[in-house]
């Protein structure tokens, strides 16, 4: 599955250098708002151990992780929502991506101007809140007067979206995002899933800080902290400084070594895109043979034929069944033939649901 997160904040606080030192691109990172005109697309590579352990055992011509597309997008200021700044564009770019990484300035420095003149992470994030939800407002509004006027024949069906909209618009009125409303039904939840609002998305917070609070965060961090307690959200703190740095060296031992001397045991990407998977619910399976040894992206509790179809849409339509073993059996017995010969291969038909880590093996007609 074709994976985007989008970064989105305030001007100048630090979400352009963020965006540079997680993707291959190079977007302008300036000290002044509006440095990101055009939302610039880089693409992440979702490191994962282990792919080298299977590409030791199968050796095959190439390993194809998997990536996600990251897009920096336009800073946002107040009054987006009614037509100021790069609204329309900062607004239509966050309904194209699947999550929102929202980074909020959590460090001091007087050579970086801040939009509003001083440090305040809670203000900027509900800043941004504020013109999503005003956003999202108008939308519901709209269906909600189209649904009042087919309610006028008494179909039962149609009084209860209204009723729906009706909480849903209430909901927002008292400035909370859509992602925190209490869905009485499975239906209720798909309904407002299909009107794509923007504060509905899926959200991680980065914590900006600088190097001495990467770790254990500070005042900035506390009070964000408790400002996010009851959203459904991930909160990690990462120093877009450091990331940077990490990003000039140019091998893998030299930016371990940078990460040792400095304390950490991992990249702040890593962070980024663990939230991303938690958040999305999503997990990793594998294909693995001579030709090519490759890491698919799905959504937790996928059923072997949405699997297959992640690969091609004939796989998942002409599904048979599928060969699979547990990653770890895979490695234990020393690839495909040494599982068999174990009993850990397995055939699964259609009602299988997919686990973290499997090999798998389509069979299909078509």
């Amino acid at each position: 599955m074709a994976l985007k997160c989008g970064i989105v904040g305030l001007p100048n606080v630090g979400k352009s250098t963020l965006f540079n030192a997680l993707s291959s691109a190079k977007a302008l990172a300036a000290n002044y708002p509006f440095a990101t005109k055009e939302p610039n697309i880089g693409t992440i590579t979702v490191p994962d151990e282990r792919l080298t352990q299977l590409e030791e055992i199968v050796i095959p011509n190439r390993v194809v992780p998997t990536t996600i597309d990251i897009v920096d997008i336009a800073g946002l200021i107040k009054g987006a929502s009614k037509g100021e700044g790069l609204c329309n564009q900062f607004l239509g770019n966050i309904r194209e991506v699947n999550a929102i990484v929202h980074v909020v300035r959590c460090f001091d420095d007087g050579n970086i101007v801040h939009v509003d003149g001083d440090v305040n992470p809670v203000r900027d994030k509900e800043t941004i809140d504020m013109e999503l939800i005003f956003k999202d407002m108008e939308t519901v509004e709209k269906n909600l007067q189209k649904q009042k006027k087919f309610s006028k024949t008494g179909d039962k069906a149609i009084l209860k979206l209204v009723n729906l909209l009706e909480r849903f618009l209430q909901h927002l009125d008292e400035g909370k995002p859509g992602r925190s409303f209490d869905y009485e039904s499975d239906e209720e939840e798909e309904f407002i899933r299909q009107m794509q609002l923007l504060t509905t998305k899926s959200i991680i917070y980065v914590c900006n800080v600088d190097e001495e609070s990467v770790n254990d965060g500070n005042a900035y961090t506390q009070a964000f902290l408790e400002a996010v307690k009851d959203e459904k959200a991930e909160t990690i703190f990462v120093s877009a400084a450091i990331e940077a740095d990490i990003a000039e060296l140019d091998s893998y031992e030299e930016r371990m070594e940078f990460l040792s001397d400095i304390g950490l045991k991992e990249p702040g990407v890593n962070k980024v895109i663990n939230a991303c998977y938690n958040i999305l619910n999503l997990i990793t399976y594998f294909t693995a043979g001579v030709q090519e040894v490759r890491a698919w992206t799905i959504t937790k509790g996928t059923k072997a034929p949405g699997a297959a179809g992640v690969i091609h849409t004939d796989f998942e339509r002409g599904f048979i069944k599928a060969k699979t073993v547990a990653y770890t059996d895979f490695v234990a017995n020393n690839g495909w033939k040494g599982a068999q010969e174990t009993g850990t291969l397995r055939q699964e038909g259609k009602e299988y649901v997919v686990l973290d880590g499997d090999l798998l093996e389509f069979m299909f007609n078509v």
